[in-house]
């Protein structure tokens, strides 16, 4: 087993792997920026280093930065994390220069399946279905929108060393597609380094089901089942549940055998994820290969009782993996949200600042990943992730009410969060009953919202806002000496706290 790890990345994630590291006795190094001197990670962590700036490209994104790190700190492997270098083939082709182990797969096959391209090229020869579309990055914009015109809108323009929704852009028509295309490559650009789009056909309201792989080097690649993760906002997973709703036995088989299949025509080694559109028809086609860990990867934790970090720092050090993957079957129910820094209620803004309060849900079957802490200050420079709230339960139905439960018992002060979005989400009768595809979430989004979803009239709505509007801002002045020179008393935090959740549950 390794003596230490450097984390090259931050937020809940360096966390999560921090943890994983010091249960297997490991000691860690991870490296920050300027903006994250004070994070979570860095106060956590054995060491910590320097590398630069706030900017990503300046920091997170050096990895001659995080290889000079790993020298100084004599560490013999790295772990990426998810975004930043963990999908980048130039970080594990350092670490094999370096005589450093990469905690994940090769160089050739991140480039043969984590490039969009040359994963569905690859996909095809597999006998893996794929959505149609382009094969090769495209250059050229005239040519592009021959294609897409050809194939029929709408279509997708997609970023090809991209995820998360950048450099993705829906076109339904001609008078579109040169914007559409700017746009998307300008994107990919800024968030890869790498501007190449593909094109796919659009499908109508699929739903977005993904398989966790685990491949080690001694030839075994075992599925650990799939991940439902339809309720996406433009394209960003939003919750993410396991098992999938629709799921049979014999199409998790299906599945389970094209994404082990695929794997083993990359030379796939440690975690990855196999992403797979299903249509209406229960017919699946091959989107893409995450070759990394996934945001999303404690639902799978909770259904299978593995830890999947432990499991990717196992494969990376030589070790066979323990079981086959006929033997894993779900248990219960698992459900993620991702609780962000930002407000649903002025176009899901960011909202960075000094977090003043915290309190973190707890109990039967709640699980909270985070990188965050009262009074550390959420900076503007990153994705706005704060926490993943994770519940687990005997049913889909359990499961659902405990995560609302965790969501009444969660409370941050000091920054908005998307909380409440959630618990329009959890509350809405067509996610009750698994009614969703990628584009239900912004169907909702669009639907008239009412102030109040718990018999609070409009009036009485406004009353308690405007109530809690002054005590906001006079806040200073509850405890100031009042006339005839007695001392006023603060109003109770109770109380405030109370009004701040009604105005939530109204809003």
């Amino acid at each position: 087993m390794f003596r230490k790890i450097l984390i090259a990345n931050r937020g809940e994630i360096a966390v999560r792997i921090l943890r994983a590291c010091r249960e297997l006795g490991i000691r860690t190094a991870v490296v920050f920026s300027e903006a994250d001197r004070k994070s979570l990670h860095v106060r956590l962590a054995d060491e910590a280093y320097l590398i630069g700036p706030a900017a990503s490209r300046e920091s997170y994104l050096r990895i001659d930065k995080i290889m000079d790190v790993v020298r100084r700190a004599g560490c013999d492997a790295i772990h990426p994390g998810y975004g930043f270098l963990a999908e980048n083939a130039a970080l594990p082709r350092a670490c094999v220069e370096a005589g450093i182990t990469f905690i994940g797969p090769s160089a050739e096959a991140m480039e043969a399946l984590g490039a969009k391209t040359s994963g569905r090229q690859l996909a095809r020869r597999a006998d893996v279905p794929t959505v149609p579309g382009t094969n090769d990055p495209l250059e050229d914009p005239q040519h592009a929108q021959d294609l897409a015109r050809g194939m029929g809108y709408p279509v997708l323009l997609k970023a090809v060393a991209g995820g998360g929704g950048k450099g993705m852009r829906l076109v339904t028509s001609d008078s579109e597609f040169a914007a559409a295309f700017r746009e998307a490559s300008s994107e990919a650009l800024n968030a890869f380094g790498d501007a190449s789009v593909y094109l796919e056909k659009y499908l109508d309201k699929p739903r977005h089901i993904e398989i966790q792989i685990l491949a080690d080097a001694h030839g075994r690649v075992v599925s650990l089942g799939e991940r439902e993760c339809s309720v996406q906002r433009r394209h960003q997973k939003v919750i993410e549940e396991a098992p999938s709703p629709i799921m049979t036995p014999e199409l998790r088989k299906r599945m389970g055998d094209a994404a082990v299949r695929l794997a083993r025509a990359g030379g796939y080694t440690n975690a990855g994820t196999v992403e797979f559109l299903v249509d209406t028809h229960y017919n699946f086609y091959f989107l893409e290969v995450n070759t990394r860990l996934q945001v999303e990867h404690p639902v799978t934790e909770q259904v299978t009782g593995l830890d999947l970090v432990k499991l990717q720092i196992a494969i990376a050090a030589g070790h066979r993996l323990p079981f086959a993957w006929e033997t894993i079957t779900p248990r219960g129910h698992a459900m993620e949200v991702r609780l962000y820094a930002e407000d649903p209620e002025n176009n899901f803004f960011p909202s960075p600042g000094k977090i003043l309060s915290q309190h973190t849900p707890s109990g039967p079957g709640i699980r909270v990943d985070e990188g965050v802490y009262e009074g550390w200050t959420v900076p503007i420079d990153y994705d706005p992730l704060l926490s993943k709230l994770i519940a687990w339960g005997n049913s889909r139905e359990e499961t659902i009410a405990r995560l609302r439960r965790g969501l009444e018992e969660y409370s941050i002060t000091g920054i908005k969060t998307n909380s409440g979005l959630f618990r329009r989400i959890l509350a809405d009768p067509d996610f009750v009953r698994a009614e969703i595809h990628t584009k239900w979430l912004d169907e909702l989004l669009r639907r008239p919202h009412p102030l109040a979803q718990d018999g609070t009239s409009g009036e009485e709505a406004a009353a308690v806002a405007a109530a809690v509007w002054q005590a906001t801002h006079n806040g200073a002045n509850l405890a100031a000496p009042t006339p005839g020179g007695n001392t006023g008393v603060s109003e109770s935090e109770w109380k405030r706290e109370g009004r701040r959740q009604q105005r939530e549950r109204l809003l």
